[in-house]
């Protein structure tokens, strides 16, 4: 059924409800109605809620009244308002008119359903010194609504932690154990219990490092294995008609690719026509793309390949098919949901651009606050996604700039090695300080990518490619891209194979997070938002081979993944569109340098003495394994749309090599 039509039936089943209810009432004595509430109630997303309405002189008190609670309301002229506590689930709220302390009229009723759950919230301390770790979950809040004493907390560790962990499973408010010796990320998980049997569950994270433990702050810093992360963007449909069974079927083929997260484009519930920004239902999944259990299915098998999976999210706007926005513009301000929307000066629901199918929200509502958050936290407790790339997250920043912190708290108080990804510019470092791990690679320009420029003028690629890298705050907090959902054709399709490979190799040598979109390997030419054809997945150009390998040497070349890099000057070039940098590695693996030829001519590139010192003369490209002979001058020869990566001695990563491959990564 479609949702809308099911939220209209059940509007008007409560509304014939509340008619039974008044005649009830009339028929017992009432008279005339001298009491009305503004809306008729629906979903609230509090605990407390403040209702209105209007009553008429004879009224010398308006009571308010739920399950075993009255209220006096507050007036003000022929209006009164009344703060009222709510149950989860369903609500009747009356309003009664007293004359002289007895009732007159008809009541006045509301309906009105809680879609929180009435739980209480686990918190967890972290009080971590270099050789201990104390938890502590004295900050767990009773539950909001019917509040009941905790009676039991319970610790366990979570799976997959990088050693175990002494003492746990425990009990206890406060438990102590020793920490651990093994490097990396751990997480213990708090199940609290109180005594109506209601649970909640929060996880807590520390670090391991030079043989001693530390603490995390949650709210500005991230896990480890989001600096290692290769994010793959896909769009279910262009997998298949089954959509998630679809992508589960290619799991093994981009887990072979070097493939480590997974970016799903929406799967909550949309109309069928969209790409999937246009939300019906933030809590249902589109139903075009399978079931409840194929979702669990895809994520539980990218998870044992290692592989994260993050959810594309709408936060910004509700679609206009959407119940809430359709009952509002049905009923204006007779609608409950009217104040979940952004108004315009003529009190008009507001939207950006020429986005009129997709209604604003209204963050200085707290109840849309609380939904959003309910949204997000619903898919990481009932699906375990590791993620979200929060789509717009400029707009709600623009409306209610706290607003991301609030929401990162509370998703990283369920699952704290989450990677929460914002459609904004990493140039602004509000995204890094306000609830995001990693921002776009746009410029200071809304939406506006941050190399088109460079590609777009063959003449100074190499230029424009160093000016817009040197220009971000924090290089390492980076989401960058050739291609992804809104860059319409294809990188390919716009600059040609030779400049694709090219591009590629400086995506995959750079810091910061790379992605590639679904079909980048083979070369496949599409635009996202116009067609909905499966990719052919056959590989033309002999791309896959090239960046399996790029991926492979970013996953084993630890300078490849630092956070540095140093430009060389390429100026002797001939003028040539070079572009070099190096990417110093460890003591043990030593510098990378990085050659990438944009032009369709050959150049020399002056390789800087020092590293050319420290090679002694030899170098070994680490795409083919080839030795680099430099010149008697310290030049090296690097092909038209050559790239490089040097490494100084004979070693080469892996025991395989891109077949057939010359210099350049070309079939020889």
């Amino acid at each position: 059924m479609d949702i809308a039509v099911s939220f209209r039936r059940r509007i008007s089943k409560t509304r014939r409800v509340l008619t039974l209810f008044a005649l009830l009432v009339t028929s017992c004595g009432g008279g005339g109605q001298p009491v009305a509430f503004d809306t008729d109630g629906g979903d609230a997303w509090t605990f407390e809620k403040l209702v209105e309405g209007t009553a008429d002189a004879s009224c010398d008190a308006v009571i308010v009244s739920t399950t075993g609670i009255a209220i006096t309301a507050q007036r003000e002229g022929d209006r009164f308002t009344a703060r009222v506590p709510l149950s989860e689930g369903d609500n009747t709220l009356s309003a009664e008119c007293r004359q002289g302390g007895v009732a007159r009229g008809r009541t006045a009723n509301q309906q009105w359903h809680v879609r929180l759950r009435d739980v209480p919230a686990a918190h967890v301390r972290a009080l971590v010194r270099s050789t201990a770790v104390t938890l502590d979950g004295g900050a767990t809040a009773r539950s909001p609504a019917k509040a009941a004493p905790i009676v039991s907390y319970e610790w366990r560790a979570r799976e997959g932690n990088p050693a175990p962990l002494a003492n746990l499973p425990k009990s206890g408010k406060r438990i102590s154990f020793a920490a651990p010796a093994v490097p990396g990320d751990y997480y213990v998980t708090l199940r609290v219990t109180d005594a109506a049997g209601r649970t909640d569950e929060s996880t807590a994270m520390f670090r391991v490092r030079g043989g001693k433990a530390m603490a995390v702050d949650l709210a500005r810093d991230h896990a480890a294995w989001i600096d290692n992360a290769v994010v793959y963007g896909i769009a279910p449909f262009f997998f298949g008609s089954h959509g998630f069974d679809d992508v589960t079927q290619r799991l093994d083929d981009l887990a072979s690719l070097g493939v480590t997260v997974l970016w799903l484009s929406p799967v909550t519930a949309a109309a069928r026509d969209d790409y999937g920004y246009a939300v019906v239902d933030h809590f249902r999944l589109r139903s075009d793309f399978g079931d409840e259990a194929a979702f669990r299915h895809l994520i539980s098998e990218a998870h044992a390949r290692g592989m994260r999976v993050i959810a594309d999210f709408v936060t910004n706007h509700l679609s206009d098919r959407h119940p809430y926005y359709i009952d509002a513009d049905a009923r204006g301000r007779a609608s409950p949901y009217y104040d979940f929307f952004a108004r315009t000066a003529d009190s008009g629901a507001a939207n950006y651009f020429d986005w009129s199918n997709l209604k604003n929200l209204n963050f200085d509502n707290p109840e849309v606050q609380r939904m959003m958050i309910e949204a997000s936290v619903h898919w990481i407790r009932d699906f375990d996604v590791d993620g979200f790339r929060v789509d717009a997250a400029w707009g709600p920043r623009r409306r209610a700039p706290e607003f991301w912190q609030r929401w990162r708290a509370e998703l990283k108080r369920v699952k704290p090695d989450l990677f929460l990804l914002a459609e904004a510019t990493a140039q602004n470092t509000y995204y890094f300080q306000n609830g995001f791990d990693a921002a776009y690679d746009w410029n200071d320009q809304l939406g506006h990518w941050a190399w088109q420029a460079a590609f777009d003028d063959p003449a100074h690629t190499a230029e424009f490619l160093r000016e817009a890298i040197a220009d971000d705050p924090q290089p390492a907090r980076v989401l960058r891209f050739i291609a992804n959902n809104d860059t319409g054709p294809r990188f390919i399709t716009r600059y040609g194979l030779d400049r694709t490979r090219v591009a590629a190799a400086m995506l995959l040598t750079l810091p910061g997070i790379p992605a590639l979109f679904m079909g980048d390997e083979v070369g496949a030419e599409f635009e996202p938002y116009r067609e909905r054809v499966p990719i052919d997945w056959r590989d033309p150009h002999g791309l896959r081979p090239w960046y399996q390998r790029l991926l492979e040497l970013r996953r084993e070349l630890p300078g490849l993944r630092g956070q540095t890099v140093r430009w060389i000057d390429t100026g002797g070039a001939d003028g040539a569109d070079v572009l070099a940098y190096i990417r110093p590695g460890s003591a043990r693996d030593g510098d990378l340098v990085v050659l990438l030829n944009y032009g369709a001519e050959s150049a020399k590139v002056q390789i800087p003495a020092e590293f050319a010192r420290k090679a002694a003369g030899r170098l070994t490209d680490q795409i083919d394994c080839s030795a680099a002979d430099l010149a008697s001058d310290g030049t090296l020869e690097l092909p038209a749309y050559g790239a490089r990566i040097l490494r100084p001695g004979d070693r080469c990563v892996g025991p395989d090599r891109v077949s057939g491959a010359g210099p350049d990564g070309r079939e020889g």
